[in-house]
Order: C-alpha cells, then sequence, then structure tokens
C-alpha cells in the first residue's frame, strides 16, 4: 500500500539517509556494539549531511525545516538499523524541540550551531533510582544562590548519557508546589560537580550509552534555564507527545524491517522438501503481520499528517505510542520464531532485534502510563 504523507523532498532525504546509513553506519556498526557507545565523530558527519538540526532556524544553522514528515524519514531510516544506528531520533525528536521552542535568544546563541552541526550532543536527564513513570516523585533538586541554581541529586537510565556535552536536567525548584515545582536546568560538560557513572550494561541496544549521572553542588547559571522557572512539567508534557509519536514511527520501521528479513528467511529455508513459509500455518502468521503493520502504518501516517498540521494530541500519541511498541514487540517474537533455532544465535539480526525492542514499551512513557492517559481522556 502506498503511503501518501510524503513527497519528493522527502523521498530525496529518505535516499540521502540510506546512503548515510551505508556510508557512515554499517562500516562500524559491529565495533559500536562491542564498545558499548557510538563514536559521537558520526554525530558531526550527521550534521554536515543534514540528518540532524534541520529543523533549526537558519540564523543559527538550520535549514529552519517545520515538518515533521523530515523527522519521520530519519527515524525510519535509522530503525531499520537497530540499536546500531545513532541516537538521532534522540537529537532531534526529544532535545531538539526544548532548544528550538523554549531557549533564549542567547542560549540559541550559544547551543543551537554546535547542536544544529552535531559537534553538541544532548540529553535529558528525567529518570531516577526511585522515580521511573512517576515525575512526581523526582529528588533532584536545586537551590537558587545568586546567580546561580545549586544543583543537587542523582539521575539513571539516561541515554546519550555518556556522549552528551548539554544535559537537560528536571529539577525540582520549589518542594511545596508539586508538579509546578520543577525547573529545566542545562548542565554542561565540565561544569564542577556534575559526575557520570558507569555505561549501564543493558539487555540489549548495547550500542546506545546510557549512563547514571550524578550532581553535587553544581553551580547552574540562572542563564542555563531552560524554558520558566517552576514551569518545567508543562515544558516536559508540551513536548512528550513528539518524543512519543517518534517512539511509535521507529517501532513499525523496526518491526517492518524485521518483517522483511525474515520473509527473505522463510522463503529460502527448506524443511519436508518446501520453503518453511509455504506451511499453512506459518503463512497465516505472516498473513497476520503484514496486515497488523500496514494498519499500524496507516494510524502513524495520521499522526504524523496530524503533527504536521499542528493537530498532534497527546492522546493520539499515545496510542501510537503504547500500539506500535506492543505491536512491534510481538511481530519481533513471531519472527523469532519462524527462524526456529537460527533465531537464537547471535549472527542473526533477529536475536539483536528481540533483545532490543524489549524496551521499546518502557521508555518514553510505559505502555501502563499512556493507557492511563488514553482512559483518563474518555472521562475515566
Amino acid at each position: 500500500m502506498k503511503r501518501l504523507i510524503f513527497e519528493s523532498e522527502h523521498d530525496q532525504l529518505r535516499a540521502s539517509a540510506k546512503a548515510f546509513v551505508d556510508r557512515e553506519i554499517a562500516p562500524y556498526a559491529e565495533q559500536w556494539e562491542r564498545d558499548g557507545i557510538i563514536d559521537r565523530e558520526v554525530f558531526k558527519k550527521a550534521g554536515e549531511s543534514g540528518l540532524v538540526g534541520f529543523y533549526m532556524p537558519e540564523e543559527y544553522g538550520g535549514s529552519d525545516i517545520d515538518d515533521f514528515r523530515f523527522n519521520a524519514v530519519v527515524i525510519e531510516e535509522m530503525a531499520k538499523f537497530g540499536s546500531r544506528a545513532p541516537a538521532f531520533t534522540l537529537q532531534n525528536d526529544v532535545i531538539g524541540p526544548y532548544f528550538k521552542k523554549l531557549c533564549t535568544d542567547e542560549q540559541k546563541q550559544r547551543w543551537i550551531p554546535g547542536f544544529a552541526s552535531g559537534e553538541i550532543i544532548g540529553a535529558i536527564a528525567m529518570t531516577e533510582p526511585g522515580a521511573g513513570s512517576d515525575l512526581a516523585g523526582i529528588k533532584t533538586s536545586a537551590v537558587l544562590d545568586g546567580d546561580h541554581w545549586v544543583l543537587n541529586g542523582a539521575k539513571t537510565f539516561i541515554s546519550c548519557g555518556i556522549n552528551a556535552d548539554l544535559v537537560i536536567v528536571v529539577t525540582r525548584t520549589d518542594p511545596e508546589a508539586g508538579h509546578k515545582g520543577f525547573t529545566l536546568l542545562a548542565v554542561e560538560r565540565g561544569m564542577e560537580g556534575f559526575e557520570r557513572g558507569r555505561n549501564l550494561d543493558k539487555m540489549g541496544q548495547h550500542a546506545q550509552d546510557t549512563a547514571e549521572l550524578s550532581f553535587t553542588d553544581v553551580r547552574v547559571p540562572v542563564a542555563n534555564v531552560v524554558g520558566e522557572v517552576n514551569k518545567g512539567f508543562y515544558h516536559l508534557m508540551h513536548n512528550l507527545p513528539s518524543e512519543r509519536l517518534a517512539i511509535g514511527v521507529g517501532a513499525v520501521a523496526g518491526a517492518r524491517k524485521a518483517f522483511e528479513d525474515t520473509l527473505t528467511y522463510v522463503a529460502e529455508r527448506k524443511a519436508f522438501g518446501q520453503s518453511i513459509g509455504s506451511f499453512q500455518a506459518n503463512r497465516h502468521k505472516i498473513a497476520e503481520i503484514a496486515t497488523e503493520l500496514d494498519i499500524a502504518q496507516a494510524f502513524v501516517d495520521r499522526c504524523i499528517q496530524g503533527a504536521v498540521d499542528g493537530e498532534l494530541t497527546a492522546v493520539d500519541a499515545s496510542k501510537a505510542k503504547w500500539w506500535c511498541t506492543e505491536l512491534a514487540k510481538r511481530i519481533v517474537d513471531t519472527c523469532l520464531q519462524l527462524h526456529g533455532g537460527y533465531g537464537y544465535m547471535a549472527e542473526y539480526s533477529i536475536s539483536r532485534a528481540y533483545t532490543d525492542v524489549r524496551i521499546e514499551t518502557i521508555y518514553g512513557g510505559t505502555t501502563e502510563i499512556m493507557k492511563d492517559i488514553i482512559g483518563r481522556d474518555l472521562g475515566f
């Protein structure tokens, strides 16, 4: 089924992104997987190729493209390469909107040119050892002291936490105000008291650096407040829909790649004198996956168009996020089963996809949180 949301300029970016994957990712991906981190030089090359920061204003080094379809193209092409692709989605769809929409002119001059060129890698630090989905449980705090905020606390599971040069830290600045007492502080590499812990050893997505961060009396200039003081929770809620849609877009693209690899395998693999894909039970499983992928794609494309039109709601983004990630998890599991014993071997891409996909129903908001958002919108 032909997708109707893309135009020629999006197709051109897709061709460029595919070429970038072949040239700058594929030859190095296995080494990144072994190292547990992606070489930060690839972010600079992505900046040169227009794959990060393209939506930033031209005066700061971007192309001023305000069209989520471009974001979707990059998400999909990176998702096809799985966890070994650099975290461009994190930069474009999670971190970038904070810089573009909330930063002052002075902050934009300081940070956006480096961000758009790939020289500055960003991260956002929300999750804490005792506060995951429950943002109200955040204990990291900051106290105003003259023209600095004094920051103390710890964060965990921070994507790009090792590579990051600039970390947006969700911190409590008014302990009596509940969710109305959070502020976003931009902590820069090298600030005294800012320490990175170990690069966490995960079940999957080994090439993606994920870190523990600690802050001990870090003096953050008031000039590094992102957005408004005590409006951090509002800023987070405003930006989370695009992050969750991005995860849904990537989940469908990753699941489709796993399915395409599996189609090749079941066509070539023979048993009892015929391809295993031709057995009725397997043929029906394949038919189910093909149908579910097309249905998911149709809803995701509608959400992408909604983002382009400024009509994407938090509820629709939540629907896309939970449904597509749960579908991807189920599809990859079925595809591994169709591979039989070979699917359990690390040399097969489906094995990596199986461990990589499991986190998708958790990060960016768990499936349970997404359903709660939807249910509350329905009046319950």
